[in-house]
């Protein structure tokens, strides 16, 4: 049973990691998936090191309940932006309660702890912030990890394999592999 390719929303808070966001995006949408960047309170959004992204829409002009998976980038103010955003919570609360992909990046996971699907799951995050994730299990190692349909990864360093990582889940590692190859990057494996 082949499941239906989701729809992917990458939310974009004032003070996101750009590396992380951009490659995210860039990859998702070589592997011809179809992202949307929203941006949760303006359509320009300024990242943590100055560089401004062209959002696709606003957050709150969204159906939400089109998405069938979510990537957060993380740099700190864009990640407690996105802890305080109901909207986004909800959404991957919904997401995570139906096994659909959820998905973050650097301080982010720290969003799935203030959204509650934290516990008992395996995470990785920036090293700075492993402290703040609850009741996960954190891992240092490897660098992106999977728990079921829950794939964290450390930081701008990580984003490549991470992007992957997405790919992969989505799509398959034929894919994955396919676009690697294409792009030049050599990625260990991530553990499952």
């Amino acid at each position: 049973m082949t499941r239906p390719t989701p729809k992917i929303l990458v939310p974009l808070a004032a003070g996101f990691e750009e590396i992380e966001a951009v490659t995210v995006i860039d990859v998702l949408r070589r592997a011809d998936l179809e992202v949307t960047v929203a941006g949760l309170g303006e359509l320009t959004v300024r990242g943590a090191q100055g560089v401004c992204v062209q959002a696709d829409a606003l957050l709150g002009d969204l159906d939400l309940s089109e998405f069938g998976a979510v990537c957060l980038p993380g740099g700190m103010d864009g990640t407690l932006a996105m802890m305080e955003d109901e909207r986004l919570l909800g959404l991957i609360r919904d997401l995570h309660g139906r096994g659909s992909l959820v998905a973050a990046i650097c301080a982010a996971p720290m969003v799935l702890v203030r959204a509650g699907i934290e516990s008992g799951q395996r995470l990785t995050s920036h090293p700075g912030v492993r402290e703040r994730l609850g009741a996960a299990e954190v891992c240092d190692q490897p660098r992106v990890v999977r728990s079921g349909a829950l794939i964290t990864s450390q930081g701008p360093g990580t984003s490549m394999e991470f992007a992957l990582a997405l790919v992969e889940e989505i799509c398959g590692a034929s894919k994955a592999e396919e676009l690697a190859t294409a792009m030049v990057v050599a990625v260990p494996p991530a553990a499952h």
